[in-house]
């Protein structure tokens, strides 16, 4: 599906518990892209949680009462995007299964879902933006993450857009699409694993010699800017969002503000 030309569609910004708490310059990034390629923004002020975090944990009858309040929030959008996988993947793919013993919820949860995106894939796959106007002169590299790798097919397109951006260098991770330990509430439950996922990642990272660690979704970024920080190591952290909007000039994602 990809967005008719005359068209100037409506597009609710699902911002993320993440992003609103501890990044905020991800959202304003996501509606300059997204305004730059055409798109009327809105972000309700309703929103809240996708509710992530409780189906991960079981607690079904919680993530069913998160779910209706976005729904209820979104469906009056063209569109919704979340500058996130995990985020974006959850509401397009396990919303309507929440709802199987409501029939009228389930009909809300499935028309929502087919229209919920991750913000680079929607700004690639659905609006066809085939480069950006930002410059940085730095070498990055880039970490896949699982939800938006495996759930929505996620690879290429960051890559390409970074590959339009002024000055920009990629240095590919090889371990790009190995988890980095984060996974939500895995990160709680199993620390000593996640610990040990994360600490080999961040040496994969330092490995590289980027200047700049990017990704697509805050949970990773802050598991692994912490790591890295912790190792007095060089590589900095940033969403692909910032880069791509050319909004960079704000400290990297664990600095001092």
């Amino acid at each position: 599906m990809s967005m008719q030309k005359t068209s100037r569609p409506n597009v609710g910004l699902f911002v993320t518990c993440l992003v609103d708490l501890y990044r905020p310059t991800v959202g304003f990034a996501a509606v300059k892209l997204l305004e730059q390629a055409g798109c009327t923004v809105d972000v309700p002020l309703t929103q809240t949680c996708c509710g992530q975090p409780a189906y991960n944990s079981g607690d079904r009858r919680s993530t069913r009462e998160i779910a209706r309040q976005v729904i209820e929030a979104f469906e009056g959008f063209d569109y919704v995007v979340a500058p996130s996988g995990s985020c974006g993947g959850m509401i397009s793919h396990h919303y309507a299964e929440l709802f199987a013993d409501e029939p009228d919820w389930q009909l809300r949860a499935k028309s929502l879902s087919a229209k919920t995106h991750e913000l680079v894939s929607f700004l690639t796959d659905i609006c066809g933006v085939t480069e950006v106007q930002a410059k940085l002169d730095a070498s990055v590299t880039y970490h896949d993450s699982c939800s938006g790798l495996r759930e929505l097919k996620i690879k290429q397109q960051p890559r390409r857009l970074l590959g339009t951006v002024d000055g920009l260098s990629l240095t590919e991770l090889p371990t790009a699409e190995t988890c980095c330990g984060f996974g939500g509430t895995f990160c709680i439950k199993y620390s000593d694993v996640s610990l040990e996922m994360v600490r080999r990642k961040a040496d994969d990272i330092a490995a590289t010699e980027a200047d700049l660690l990017l990704a697509g979704d805050m949970g990773c970024l802050l598991n692994m800017a912490g790591k890295l920080k912790r190792d007095s190591s060089t590589v900095k952290a940033r969403h692909v969002a910032e880069v791509l909007a050319g909004m960079t000039d704000t400290p990297a994602i664990g600095e001092a503000e």
